[in-house]
């Protein structure tokens, strides 16, 4: 139930402190007195999660939002190559929040803590601040040089100061066309709203600002002293209860056994080996995407150490330490049926006043505990004491989990006084590796067949490491349980082949006698636009392995078309690890980038096209190689996420029926770090026992047969796609996001859309159930004989813009298949 009294009343009616403006101004701010020579007020955000704990998703919306909002500003081209800025402390969470309603969009804040071998990209100066210095700490100096426009995040935009000082430091570096402020509330005075477009005019950039909400805070005259006068009455009395309040009591439970953790007990996370815990020094779109895949495993172990009939949950952040604990709160709060609340511990000193009209009830003080580099000092966390919370699940980073926290007057000793249970969860500091001078001269050349896959050696090679010899064998099941549990990868492992019936491998003939046409015409009009739009000699990159076919039949139109004899090669990608790094460098030792054209077979929701774009760009930034195109060239786009496809309709493209059997006898491209070091190729299988069972010559002759036949079609094809806007739409994201809603699996990595996905869903993971297009023909015999075989339901539906969607189980467990192997009916 919304408060009747306003949280900003206290300080309005003592200092005559005015806020107007939007309505909702009073529902996001409260106000309070500063312990600041500089500044005697306080606004209180209810939706930032550092001073008032709030639900995470109600903070996590509110940032994602004015994302949502930058992104409708830039447009889908401009969002692509935008860089977002958060600062220091208080916006880094809001930062991380905005760059992902913004979409591909890294991510940097500002940071008061120096890294020793970290150099620093610039820095500015916060006028009212009580700690005035930010750095900025790039691991990649390239991220603020780029031509794209620069989003900066603040909690509030006042005076403006801050974000001139920033843009005036960053603009004389890497001057660039445009920049967007966001902030949640634009709090400007009158006197201060034209600064920003003189600003603006002065150094020749436009600047836009994005907020949640404007007013502005009318201040008397002698604020300052007033505001200083009510903060010395009142600290007497506020020290006299923080006393009582933080007075040792008797404990009759049990401490935890060990030493130096008073009343505290530690979760261990499981955070994933590499992955920063945050912006501070840089945090990119695929260390997003490992986030998201880790935060169930993570919450769910938080989930399962927390008190039985926890009723109320606060998951308190360090300081600049905000997403991380706000994402799992946010995870945390999906799982479990206490009320989670989320907030973080603060350098800032604020007084503490207990009335419904303050917007500050209590605070906890604490000595720093992280070996600040400006030394010693008191830090607070507010509104925790009292809040009547049964646990507080206390997140750091490792660098912050020092003697210091454990100590008898430390935070975790504080928190003890006021909750049943306290929680400790420790996320690994980042810190940027230096660059290693040991790489490697050569790399090795690539493999090929009849050595490794059946293709013929001047067919396709092959920048992977043999591992026939290794056992990477797993269950299905124990595979999916591994997956979506979080306790591995889906590319650490492969599942076993699936060897298919006899009936079924009769199938794939058939269906590959009535398409073959349909597919060389594709593969004909998609090698026709790459040779008019891309390079006239391109260098052919399929990405392993269902881009390899496709990669082959391209190379031999280029062949029967027009005599060229053009490079193909096939590397391995792996969603939320990024292109094989050492594979581009072979490729750049080689060739040049700008001849390069990524070849895959389809495209589903557009995740590997999203994957490829940051990989290319961070491996340029980091090895200073420029000209690779992460457009990929496909056979059918039917998510629309590429300009060069073959077609947009989504049609049975045989290569998909079947695994190794189809695609040169090579599993699955694995990465797994006992197997693949720095330097090496990423790894897979040669088949060589599927020998009996292998038509990956048979398909490729088959489809390359009809050539003669399509030949003036696909041209024709072509040139029509040509003078054809090709922009994407993503309109396959859209349908997913909606389906996985629909369907409550609330994971778009769960829902794999098109008839080629669908059929891997069948052949690898655990499939719940299948959505076909009503009246969906013979594309989908194959996924129907798979769906009986394996007890999977089929359910048409009414407008699915896809032939048909496969969903995996998302809730997998053992008990999710029965001893049959078949698919639980739910």
């Amino acid at each position: 139930m919304k408060n009747v009294v306003w949280t900003g009343t206290w300080v309005a009616e003592r200092l005559g402190v005015e806020l107007v403006g939007d309505e909702r101004l009073s529902d996001l701010l409260g106000l309070a007195l500063r312990r600041n020579p500089r500044r005697a007020h306080l606004l209180v955000s209810n939706v930032l999660g550092k001073h008032v704990p709030q639900s995470p998703s109600v903070v996590y919306g509110h940032g994602f939002a004015l994302g949502r909002r930058v992104r409708e500003l830039l447009g889908a081209e401009d969002a692509g190559a935008a860089v977002v800025l958060g600062y220091a402390e208080t916006a880094t969470g809001l930062g991380h929040c905005v760059a992902d309603g913004v979409g591909l969009a890294p991510y940097l804040h500002s940071t008061r803590r120096p890294v020793i071998g970290v150099d620093t990209a610039g820095g500015f100066e916060e006028s009212h601040s009580h700690a005035t210095s930010h750095l900025l700490l790039p691991e990649n100096p390239a991220l603020l040089a780029g031509a794209g426009p620069l989003v900066l995040v603040d909690d509030e935009f006042s005076t403006g100061n801050t974000v001139l000082n920033t843009i005036r430091d960053l603009h004389a570096r890497y001057p660039r066309d445009r920049y967007v402020v966001v902030a949640l509330v634009d709090m400007r005075s009158a006197a201060d709203l034209g600064r920003l477009a003189e600003f603006a005019t002065e150094i020749g950039a436009r600047v836009d600002l994005v907020t949640a909400a404007r007013g502005t805070v009318n201040l008397p005259e002698g604020v300052l002293e007033k505001g200083q006068a009510l903060v010395a009455e009142h600290e007497t009395t506020e020290a006299t209860r923080t006393t009582e309040n933080t007075k040792t009591t008797e404990n009759t439970e049990p401490a935890d056994s060990r030493p130096g953790h008073p009343g505290a007990a530690r979760v261990e996370l499981g955070w994933p080996r590499g992955l920063p815990d945050g912006g501070r020094h840089g945090f990119t779109p695929g260390q997003r995407i490992r986030l998201d895949a880790a935060l169930p495993a993570m919450a769910a172990r938080v989930a399962e150490a927390l008190p039985e009939g926890a009723r109320r949950v606060l998951v308190l952040g360090f300081e600049e330490l905000m997403y991380a604990p706000l994402r799992l709160a946010r995870e945390l709060e999906q799982v479990v049926s206490a009320e989670v609340r989320y907030s973080t511990t603060t350098r800032s000193p604020v007084l503490a006043l207990d009335d419904p009209g303050y917007a500050i009830r209590t605070r906890l003080v604490f000595p720093a505990h992280d070996d600040p580099d400006d030394g010693p000092g008191e830090r607070y966390a507010y509104n925790v004491a009292g809040a009547g919370f049964d646990a507080v699940v206390t997140v750091v980073d490792s660098a912050a989990d020092t003697p210091a926290l454990h100590a008898p007057d430390g935070l975790l000793a504080q928190l003890a006084e006021h909750t049943p249970s306290v929680l400790l969860a420790v996320v690994p500091s980042y810190v940027p590796a230096r660059p290693s001078t040991e790489r490697p001269s050569m790399l090795p050349e690539p493999l090929r067949g009849p050595a490794f896959s059946s293709y013929a050696p001047d067919e396709v090679g092959w920048l992977l490491q043999d591992l026939s010899d290794v056992t990477l064998e797993a269950p299905t099941e124990e595979r999916e349980e591994a997956i979506q549990s979080g306790g591995a990868h889906y590319a650490e492992s492969l599942p076993v082949e699936y060897q298919p019936s006899l009936q079924y491998q009769e199938l794939f003939q058939t269906a590959l006698g009535t398409s073959a046409a349909r597919i060389a015409q594709a593969v004909g009009a998609v090698t026709e636009l790459v040779l008019a739009e891309r390079s006239p000699h391109p260098v052919l990159v399929s990405l392993a392995r269902a881009g390899t076919p496709v990669g082959v039949l391209m190379r031999r139109w280029a062949q029967h078309r027009h005599g060229l004899d053009l490079p193909h090669y096939a590397v391995s990608i792996v969603r939320g690890r990024g292109i094989d790094a050492n594979a581009l460098r072979w490729l750049a030792a080689h060739h040049d980038p700008a001849d390069v054209v990524f070849v895959d077979g389809w495209t589903g929701k557009g995740a590997i096209t999203r994957e490829l774009t940051e990989a290319i760009r961070e491996f340029e930034s980091a090895e200073g190689v420029t000209g690779f195109d992460p457009e990929i060239a496909v056979l059918a786009d039917p998510g629309s996420c590429v300009r060069t496809y073959g077609t947009r309709e989504d049609f049975l493209i045989p290569s998909a029926c079947l695994n190794s059997t189809v695609s040169g006898l090579i599993s699955r491209t694995v990465l797994r770090s006992d197997l693949v070091g720095e330097y090496d190729f990423h790894g897979a299988k040669f088949y060589r026992e599927l020998a009996g069972s292998d038509v990956s010559v048979d398909f490729l002759d088959a489809v390359a047969a009809h050539f003669p036949d399509v030949a003036d079609a696909a041209c024709a094809q072509a040139k029509e796609l040509l003078a054809t806007d090709r922009t994407p739409t993503w309109e396959g994201w859209a349908a997913v996001e909606r389906i996985s809603e629909e369907y409550e699996i609330h994971d778009v990595n769960l829902v794999k859309p098109g008839v080629g996905e669908t059929t891997r869903v069948l052949l690898r993971r655990v499939p719940w159930k299948i959505l076909a297009r009503a009246g969906a023909g013979t594309d989908l015999d194959h996924v129907r004989l798979l769906a009986q075989q394996r007890g999977v339901p089929v359910e048409e539906v009414d407008e699915l813009p896809y032939t048909c969607v496969g969903l995996i189980h998302p809730k997998y467990t053992r008990g999710a298949t029965g001893a049959d192997g078949k698919a639980v009916t739910v």
